[in-house]
C-alpha cells in the first residue's frame, strides 16, 4: 500500500512538473537558423537573410507586448526580407490593430510579405488585409513579387489557405525558369504534395505548430496535418523542392507547449 501511494505521488509530482513547463515554453522563443545554398541563388542575394514569422496568435494568450517582443527579436536579426505564414490573429480576437502596430515595426529592407492562414480567414480577413497594409507587409495569397537587387532578382509568392481559400500557384511560377530561384509561403505544408512544378525551391509553412504538445519532441499525436508527423516541423526534402515547417509562435486552445519551442526562423541564402 505505501508503495502505492508513493507511486502515485511521484506520478502526480511529474505530471504537476510537465504542466509547469508546458506553460512556461511559450515563452522560450529559439532562433532556428539555417543556410540555404543553390546554385539559382543570383550573387547580389548571396548572404542575405529571410527571417520566417508564423502562427502568432494574437489573442488571448499572445497579448501586444508579447508580439511587441517577437518585433524586436526580428528587428535585432538584422533581416534584408521577412516573410509571414499566416495565423496572425487568434480566432477570439476582437481587433487586429494592436497585433499589426508592433509588425509595423519591423525593418526589412527588401520588404514584408506574408500570407493569411486558416484562424485568419475564420472572420478576420479584412482585418488582417488591413492591418497587412498598415504593417506594410504585401499580402501574397495567390499572388507573386519579384524582389530585385543590383539587376539580378528572385521570385517570391504564395498560394491561399489549404482550408479556408483557393491555391493559385501560377502567379508564382507562370514566368520563371529552372534557373530562377524561387521561394513559395503556403500556410498549410499539406499544399507542398499538390504542387505539380520543379520550379520551386522552397516552401515556407507553418500551420502544424510542431505539434504543439509532443512526446520530447519525436512524436507528437496530433499535428494539424493530413499527413501525420511528415510535416509536423523542421527542413522536409520532397522531390526538387524543400519544405521549411516553422513551429511558429503562439498557441492553440490552451497557452501550452512541451518540447515544441515557438521559433523564429532565419534562413541565410548562400550562392552556391
Amino acid at each position: 500500500m505505501k508503495n502505492r501511494k508513493g507511486v502515485i505521488i511521484l506520478v502526480t509530482g511529474l505530471a504537476l512538473l510537465c504542466l509547469a513547463y508546458g506553460l512556461i515554453e511559450p515563452y522560450f522563443v529559439e532562433v532556428s537558423e539555417i543556410d540555404y545554398a543553390s546554385p539559382d541563388i543570383p550573387k547580389a542575394f548571396d548572404g542575405k537573410r529571410i527571417v520566417f514569422v508564423s502562427d502568432i496568435h494574437y489573442g488571448l494568450f499572445y497579448t501586444k507586448d508579447r508580439v511587441s517582443d517577437i518585433a524586436k527579436k526580428v528587428n535585432d536579426l538584422t533581416p534584408d526580407i521577412v516573410v509571414f505564414g499566416g495565423d496572425y490573429l487568434s480566432s477570439d480576437v476582437k481587433s487586429a490593430a494592436p497585433c499589426f502596430e508592433e509588425l509595423a515595426k519591423i525593418n526589412a529592407p527588401l520588404g514584408k510579405f506574408g500570407v493569411m492562414g486558416n484562424h485568419d480567414h475564420w472572420g478576420h480577413v479584412k482585418d488582417v488585409l488591413g492591418g497587412m497594409a498598415y504593417a506594410e507587409i504585401t499580402p501574397l495569397d495567390n499572388k507573386a513579387e519579384w524582389i530585385n537587387l543590383d539587376g539580378e532578382r528572385i521570385k517570391l509568392g504564395g498560394v491561399g489557405d489549404l482550408w479556408c481559400d483557393q491555391q493559385d500557384i501560377e502567379p508564382t511560377i507562370g514566368d520563371v525558369t529552372e534557373k530562377d530561384f524561387v521561394i513559395l509561403l503556403s500556410h498549410n505544408p499539406d499544399y507542398a504534395e499538390n504542387m505539380e512544378t520543379d520550379n520551386v525551391d522552397l516552401v515556407l509553412s507553418g500551420h502544424t505548430h510542431g505539434g504543439q504538445v509532443t512526446f520530447f519532441g519525436l512524436w507528437a499525436p496530433y499535428t494539424n496535418s493530413g499527413l501525420g508527423q511528415k510535416y509536423m516541423s523542421g527542413l522536409i526534402y520532397l522531390g526538387n523542392t524543400k519544405v521549411y515547417v516553422s513551429r511558429g509562435i503562439g498557441t492553440v486552445v490552451l497557452p501550452i507547449r512541451f518540447f515544441a519551442r515557438p521559433e523564429i526562423t532565419v534562413i541565410n541564402l548562400k550562392a552556391a
